[in-house]
C-alpha cells in the first residue's frame, strides 16, 4: 500500500475495455494518486461505412471515449484525451499501408506500442503539463528488475499473454511502466469487474486493429491494383483482387480452380503476382530477422537456445538464435514451420523472460 504521504502518481492508459478498468481500479486499491489519459487516434481516414464492432482504429472511438471518461468518474480521478491522429497517422497508417503494399504482412499494435501509446501519448501529457512517475496499461504482461535492468515477463495468464504486443519497448520505457494485470487470469479480472458493476464488464471486446480485421477499408481504390495468380512456375492460374487481400499460407477466397489444394507461397510486389503452391511449400527451417530490439541481453554476439514466436496466435516454438550481422539475427526451428510471412515479429523468449525480437526479412524454406 502506498501511503498518503508519499504517493505516486501514476498514469493509467484508458481504452475503454475491461482490462485497462480492471488495471484502473488495481491501482485505485493499492493508494496510487491516479489519473485517466486516452490517446485520440481516428481522424476519419479510411471507407469506414456500416461495420459492427470496431476496432482499435474506426469511428467507433468516440463509444471508447465515453467508457473510460465514465470509469474516471466513478473512481473520482482526473481523465484527460490527447490528441494523436497526426501521429498515428503516420508511424502507424502509414507505415501499415507501406508494407502490405510491399507484400509483407505487419503488425500495427507492435508499432502502436512503441510509438504511440508508450511513446508520443506520454510525451504529448508531459508537453500539456501532465505530470506522473509512472505509465499503467491493461496489457497483460509482467515486468521484473535484475542487476538494475527490467525485464518483460510472460503474464500468469499465458492464454492471454501479450508480451509479444510489447517487445519493441526500450528499457528507459519499461522502467516507467506498471502492469496491474500481469498476477491476474482473464477470468479474475472479468470478476473484479462485474463484482465493481462496472459498465466494461459487459462490453464486447475486440482486439482486432480495424474492425473485422478488414484492411481494405484502409486503401484508395488506386492503391490496389488486380494482377495474375501463378504457380511456381509461373503459370497463369488466375487472376487476384490486389495483394492486400492475401497473407503468406491463405488457401480460402484465393478464386481459382484446381484439383489440389492450393496455398499463398509468395506475394511478388514487385511484379504484383500472388504465387501459389502445395501445402509443404510453406514449411521454413527458419528466418532472418531485422530491426533487433534486444531486452534481456545487451547484445547479440554468440547463439542462443530459444523459444521463437513468430505471431500472435503461434504456439512457441523451440529454436537456435544466431547473430546474423548488420543487426539481423537467424532463427533456426527444431521442426519446420509453416507460413513465416514477412513483416510480422519474431519474438525471442527464455522461458518466461523476453529476450527480444525483430521484423521477419524472410523465410528460409526447407525445400
Amino acid at each position: 500500500m502506498v501511503t498518503s504521504r508519499n504517493k505516486i502518481k501514476v498514469a493509467v492508459g484508458l481504452s475503454g475495455g475491461v482490462d485497462s478498468s480492471v488495471a484502473a481500479v488495481l491501482l485505485k486499491e493499492k493508494g496510487y494518486d491516479l489519473i485517466g489519459v486516452t490517446m485520440e487516434i481516428f481522424d476519419g481516414y479510411g471507407k469506414f461505412k456500416k461495420i459492427g464492432r470496431h476496432g482499435c482504429y474506426g469511428p467507433g472511438e468516440t463509444e471508447d471515449v465515453e467508457a473510460a471518461a465514465q470509469i474516471c468518474k466513478r473512481l473520482d480521478i482526473p481523465y484527460y484525451t490527447f490528441d494523436l491522429r497526426e501521429a498515428y497517422r503516420k508511424h502507424v497508417i502509414g507505415y501499415f499501408k507501406h508494407e502490405y503494399l510491399l507484400g509483407r504482412t505487419p503488425n500495427p499494435c507492435v508499432v502502436c506500442n512503441q510509438k504511440i501509446k508508450f511513446g508520443f501519448l506520454l510525451e504529448k501529457a508531459m508537453e500539456k503539463g501532465v505530470g506522473f512517475q509512472f505509465f499503467a496499461t491493461g496489457h497483460y504482461a509482467k515486468l521484473a528488475k535484475t542487476g538494475g535492468r527490467f525485464l518483460l515477463k510472460k503474464a500468469e495468464d499465458r492464454s492471454k499473454d501479450q508480451t509479444y504486443f510489447l517487445y519493441r519497448l526500450t528499457r528507459k520505457q519499461l522502467s516507467r511502466t506498471l502492469f496491474p494485470l500481469g498476477e491476474y487470469t482473464k477470468a479474475q479480472v472479468k470478476k473484479i469487474a462485474r463484482s465493481m458493476e462496472l459498465e466494461t464488464a459487459y462490453k464486447a471486446e475486440s482486439q482486432d486493429f480495424v474492425a473485422k480485421n478488414d484492411y481494405a477499408v484502409l486503401f484508395n481504390e488506386e492503391e490496389v491494383k488486380g494482377g495474375d495468380i501463378v504457380d511456381e512456375n509461373g503459370n497463369l492460374l488466375g487472376r487476384h483482387r490486389g495483394i492486400i487481400h492475401y497473407t503468406i499460407g491463405q488457401r480460402r477466397g484465393l478464386g481459382i480452380a484446381s484439383d489440389r489444394p492450393l496455398y499463398v507461397t509468395n506475394i511478388d510486389a514487385e511484379n504484383n503476382r500472388i504465387v501459389v503452391g502445395d501445402r509443404e511449400n510453406l514449411f521454413s527451417k527458419g528466418l532472418i530477422a531485422k530491426d533487433l530490439n534486444l531486452m534481456a541481453i545487451d547484445r547479440l554476439d554468440r547463439q542462443h537456445k530459444i523459444g521463437a514466436k513468430i505471431r500472435l496466435n503461434h504456439q512457441e516454438i523451440p529454436a537456435m538464435l544466431f547473430p546474423h550481422g548488420n543487426d539481423r539475427a537467424k532463427i533456426l526451428f527444431n521442426t519446420p514451420q509453416m507460413s513465416v510471412a514477412p513483416g510480422q515479429s519474431a519474438v525471442f523468449y527464455r522461458g518466461d523472460t523476453v529476450l527480444g525480437g525483430g521484423i521477419i526479412e524472410r523465410a528460409l524454406r526447407s525445400n
